[in-house]
């Protein structure tokens, strides 16, 4: 265990740091996002373990994604993204294929087209029974040419708790509802967490979230009950694929450098690792990705940095205006005192140190009433 709490940078030991002296490694996620086929089975497995409860059924029209991104229910969120794009040197595996336009900007163009050939224009859509050619052994789109493909990717990958290293969420709650594991994970106490809501800014990935109904915040738990039955977490049992691989921290980086080597021999010069490097603004991800693009379009910051970081230079500069501010307004206080001197009976009654009455006279008194009489 570290004497002084680490606000920022490589730590080689959370869970020490935190307190849990003989403790298992520090595990966590690897998602590699180039083999997730986006069938959701880490999302429901997450939901039926977790009882974690529905957020609500909704098409938001961006494609296959409906759940929109990660929440008080919704501890994980599959992301579709769809690029007019082959997979760098790769085969898109589209040549041969009898497929149709892809649903990107090409789809209006088409439809217009489409709509400007009809016999009426396009007045008789919704008017009369289309066959839509169900049931049939046929390939979708086998009365196409080849002039009408396009070439795309689907980019698809399921976003998580990252479990940080340095987690802007434990450092601002003032209840103690979050704690480090003795896994190196960050988990909520929903019966602790008082519904501040310190939490939800201090993370800088926008993962934990407050349910409306109660205000408490919750978010992904890496199954910390699993765990400590020896179990994987469900998400990752889940996978039919392996994109989300439970284990060791430090088995993960390796497999994960392994696998970003294998794609950059393979032409797929543009994936890269996120979350994997402790050099970097949160001391390194404990669910970390292999993203095939820039993280923006994953919706996840560029350079994350964990708020906390600069609590000291903060406050160090706020004592230093403080001090500032102090030494201003005594210096006015003096100021104003010179130029102002006491004169008359106060300041002889001050002189001597006098109870301060500061009453004039029965004599001036007099002679004040005398002439406002005369008057």
């Amino acid at each position: 265990m570290t004497d002084e709490h680490s606000l920022y940078g490589p730590l080689e030991d959370p869970a020490a740091d935190a307190g849990h002296r003989d403790h298992p490694p520090r595990v966590g996620f690897f998602t590699d996002t180039s083999v997730c086929i986006g069938c959701k089975a880490c999302e429901v497995a997450c939901k039926e373990w977790n009882d974690v409860p529905e957020d609500g059924l909704d098409l938001l029209g961006m494609s296959f994604d409906n759940t929109g991104m990660l929440g008080a229910s919704s501890w994980r969120h599959v992301a579709f993204i769809e690029q007019e794009r082959p997979l760098g040197r790769q085969d898109p595996g589209l040549s041969g294929l009898p497929t149709g336009p892809s649903a990107t900007e090409h789809t209006a163009d088409v439809v217009a087209e489409a709509v400007r050939d009809a016999p009426r224009g396009g007045g008789e859509l919704g008017t009369e029974p289309v066959d839509l050619g169900f049931p049939s052994f046929d390939l979708p789109g086998a009365g196409t040419g080849a002039e009408t493909r396009t070439d795309f990717r689907w980019l698809m990958s399921s976003d998580v708790c990252k479990h940080c290293t340095h987690a802007g969420c434990l450092d601002v709650c003032p209840t103690g509802a979050l704690f480090r594991t003795e896994f190196g994970t960050v988990v909520v106490q929903p019966d602790i967490c008082n519904g501040c809501g310190y939490c939800v800014s201090g993370c800088p990935y926008g993962v934990i979230d407050r349910r409306p109904d109660d205000g408490r915040a919750w978010k992904c738990t890496l199954c910390h009950d699993r765990l400590r039955g020896g179990l994987e977490p469900a998400c990752a049992k889940a996978c039919p694929t392996d994109s989300i691989q439970f284990g060791p921290l430090d088995e993960l980086r390796e497999r994960a450098d392994r696998r970003l080597e294998q794609l950059h021999e393979a032409g797929v010069g543009e994936a890269r690792l996120y979350g994997r490097d402790p050099e970097d603004g949160v001391g390194g991800d404990g669910a970390f990705f292999l993203l095939l693009d820039e993280p923006e379009v994953y919706g996840l910051p560029p350079d994350p940095v964990v708020p906390t970081r600069d609590l000291p230079s903060m406050w160090k500069h706020a004592a230093v205006a403080a001090s500032a501010l102090l030494a201003a307004t005594a210096a006015v206080f003096v100021r104003e005192g010179r130029r102002w001197p006491m004169t008359g009976p106060c300041a002889s009654r001050a002189a001597t140190r006098a109870p301060p009455t500061c009453v004039r006279p029965r004599s001036a008194r007099a002679a004040t009433d005398t002439t406002t009489k005369a008057s």
